[in-house]
């Protein structure tokens, strides 16, 4: 029979979980500290890392060695700090949230990590590892956006609720799925960092395969800024997509600016009382803002 010390956890879970289906934005540090703490430390288990699979969930494929390198020496001086959240699966484990540290513990040369182990279900286990990556780590934009989509594919919401969620504009929601229709070579190119996010948003409006293929490699090749790409496709010789309508009717007076600036900067913006307000998730969001509008910190 369940205690009620393991019904209080899993309540707490559930809570949760059941951000994602609330109005206000998921965090995943919430849903990892409800998990931690309502954990009994006797209950944090050292696990082999040669038993621990990736989460077939996970959207990041590429691992940032320097970092990983810094992390691994971290560790190796002051052990792992928090534990993974891993789910027991036929054979061994499956990580769950966490594979960063498990890969760092591995280059430190460590033989097992901390972990807490949760029965958790295939849609829980794809929430958990998407939010971790959207809010965690440093994305490159084709991992975002296939994040993006398998959030609305799996929880059966659109654009809109997705964008209220996760406290981002529905612009940026629609900018980065649109870089899923760019060209395989392209995609390629920014995972391999040749081209940025606000490069690929410029490309992923225009309407020419071949064109697009053409003024990506232009941008590695000549080192074009965003400014210049937008100036590029400018030109007649780069046919757009459709563009979105603007609502004829704003609602303030400043709806109209406030949109092209959500669209512009990937994120809600907010003009009231003679302030303009940008927001932003977490620091990386913040970075990603601070580079377009030019701040060199």
């Amino acid at each position: 029979m369940e205690t009620q010390r393991e019904n209080n956890r899993r309540k707490a879970l559930g809570r949760g979980l059941e951000e994602l289906f609330n109005n206000e934005p998921i965090s995943y540090e919430t849903i990892e500290e409800r998990i931690i703490d309502t954990t009994p430390r006797e209950e944090i288990k050292e696990i082999p890392i040669s038993e621990l699979r990736s989460n077939p969930y996970q959207p990041r494929k590429n691992f940032d060695e320097q970092a990983l390198q810094e992390l691994a020496s971290s560790i190796k001086e002051h052990g792992v700090f928090q534990p993974i959240i891993a789910k027991k699966s036929i054979k061994g484990y499956e990580i769950i949230a966490g594979e960063r540290r498990v890969k760092a513990s591995e280059l430190a040369g460590k033989n097992t990590v901390p972990a807490i182990i949760r029965d958790f279900s295939d849609s829980e286990m794809m929430e958990i590892a998407l939010l971790e990556n959207l809010q965690r780590e440093d994305l490159n934009a084709v991992e975002e956006a296939i994040a993006y989509r398998k959030l609305i594919e799996e929880l059966s919401i659109t654009q809109e609720e997705l964008a209220k969620r996760l406290g981002k504009s529905r612009s940026h929601i629609t900018n980065m799925l649109g870089i899923l229709s760019l060209p395989e070579e392209v995609k390629d190119m920014i995972m391999d960092e040749k081209i940025t996010m606000s490069h690929a948003r410029v490309l992923s409006k225009m309407k020419d395969t071949d064109k697009i293929k053409e003024l990506a490699q232009r941008i590695a090749m000549e080192n074009l800024s965003v400014r210049q790409v937008e100036n590029i496709s400018i030109d007649s010789l780069y046919e757009k997509k459709k563009k979105i309508k603007r609502r004829e009717n704003p609602v303030n007076e400043y709806q109209i600016i406030e949109e092209e600036l959500a669209e512009k900067l990937g994120t809600k913006v907010k003009i009231k009382n003679n302030k303009v307000e940008i927001s932003f998730v977490n620091n990386n969001d913040l970075n990603r803002l601070l580079e377009m509008i030019g701040y060199k910190n």
